[in-house]
């Protein structure tokens, strides 16, 4: 075995060999997905990635003492963007999955989401010319979005909507304009004697009498956690069932579904919830600031608090409970969430327009969560501060993401060889 290999299979195993222990047959399948392409394995080991930010690839480029610790995603590769209803009732394309968020270096965000451009770009067999072009157009936008935010003020942030977007994005949102509530309802539930009930499927179990009650308890804590109060009548739960896990980044972890009145007893306006246990993020093993790990009550605060800072007009249903002794996260099953679909983006100039709008999406996200909004554990201004880091210097900047992206791409295609030949050949145990 190659000190690579050695290497992949220790930082593996320190995340996941506990859970692989509890639940062997979700590794299974989650290690098979992660096995199918070199992106699949890069969105599978987030840990891979930020143990080697933090040790071999350490790089303080663009960094102070402030930028260090701004609020960032966590996992921002390019699957990570789609859209959803905000509060105020637009539908927005921004960043999605906020389920490894947490305060660190803002580059580390920027790193991420770069290296998942070059290995989309390598899949495409685009050129690494044209891969740098798409990186450095990111780059470009981020930093114009940026300091615009930063000389206008947060009145200056504005949203991906349907009339501020164009080309392969405003398609997306067209697309999430056409879901209506009652399609996902009558796909994700049945009427029996004039009632909605769960449709039961074999991801979707029935639940005993004493875990409904210990749900249902769940959600009543969970209601105070809500930044504006319900309508008497949303409180009432139709229907409870448990989901298990089955994504790459939860696999093994239980979650359940709730089926509530919404806010008329008109069945079209029924609302499902999510109420999923929340995991230590893989960025937090390597952040040392103590106040950013005592600031978080459980990991379901922690997603829900790292939501809301994120993401402007959050879901309106988005909050946290504690389940059985574990943080859970709370959220809206939305029937208007749609998914960017990079296998439609193909040509250079769509994939240009693409990664320009999400560097704009990203800075916006970047400059929400600072001394202006309503969290107090990054208590300046982070769109000031990371203008003052970069100093000026964009061009150095761009041409560090462009070579970071190049480096890390080759990186995680050979590491993702290497994991197929540790899995295949039963080097992890319990596997």
């Amino acid at each position: 075995m190659t000190q690579r290999s050695q290497y992949i299979l220790d930082v593996l195993l320190a995340e996941f060999g506990d859970s692989i222990a509890r639940e062997p047959a979700a590794f299974q399948r989650k290690f098979r997905k992660m096995a199918a392409t070199p992106f699949a394995f890069y969105r599978g080991s987030a840990c891979l990635f930020y143990a080697d930010l933090s040790t071999e690839l350490a790089d303080d480029s663009y960094l102070d003492d402030l930028t260090r610790r701004v609020w960032i995603h966590g996992d921002l590769h390019a699957e990570n963007f789609g859209t959803y209803m905000n509060a105020s009732g637009v539908l927005v394309f921004n960043v999605n999955d906020f389920d490894e968020a947490y305060v660190g270096p803002y580059t580390w965000d920027l790193k991420r989401f770069v290296a998942s451009v070059a290995l989309i770009g390598y899949a495409k067999a685009l050129s690494d010319e044209v891969i740098s072009r798409l990186v450095g157009d990111f780059a470009h936008s981020y930093l114009g979005e940026l300091l615009g935010i930063a000389h206008g003020g947060d009145d200056a942030i504005g949203s991906l909507t349907l009339d501020t977007t164009a080309g392969v994005l405003h398609r997306v949102l067209q697309t999430a304009r056409l879901n209506t509530r009652v399609s996902m309802l009558d796909q994700e539930t049945t009427i029996d004697d004039f009632e909605r009930r769960f449709t039961l499927t074999e991801s979707r179990l029935p639940v005993d009498a004493i875990t409904r009650g210990t749900v249902i308890e769940a959600f009543q804590d969970y209601l105070g956690t809500l930044p504006a109060p319900l309508n008497p009548v949303e409180h009432v739960i139709k229907d409870v069932a448990l989901r298990k896990g089955i994504g790459i980044g939860s696999a093994g972890l239980p979650s359940y579904n709730l089926l509530l009145e919404g806010h008329t007893q008109a069945l079209e306006n029924d609302v499902i919830l999510y109420m999923k246990q929340a995991q230590v993020p893989a960025v937090a093993r390597y952040i040392t600031d103590e106040k950013v790990h005592r600031y978080f009550q459980h990991q379901g605060h922690r997603t829900a608090e790292s939501q809301r800072a994120l993401q402007a007009y959050a879901d309106p249903w988005l909050g946290y409970t504690v389940l059985n002794g574990v943080g859970q996260l709370v959220a809206e099953v939305s029937p208007y969430s749609a998914d960017l679909d990079w296998s439609d983006v193909n040509e250079p100039g769509d994939l240009s327009s693409v990664v320009r709008d999400l560097g704009r999406a990203v800075a916006r996200m970047h400059s929400v969560a600072d001394d202006e909004s309503s969290h107090d554990l990054v208590d300046f201004s982070t769109e000031e501060a990371i203008a003052g880091a970069v100093n000026g210097d964009h061009d150095g900047f761009v041409a560090m993401l462009v070579d970071f992206a190049h480096a890390y791409g080759a990186r995680a295609r050979q590491d993702h060889q290497l994991f197929v030949d540790l899995f295949r050949n039963g080097r992890f145990p319990g596997l």
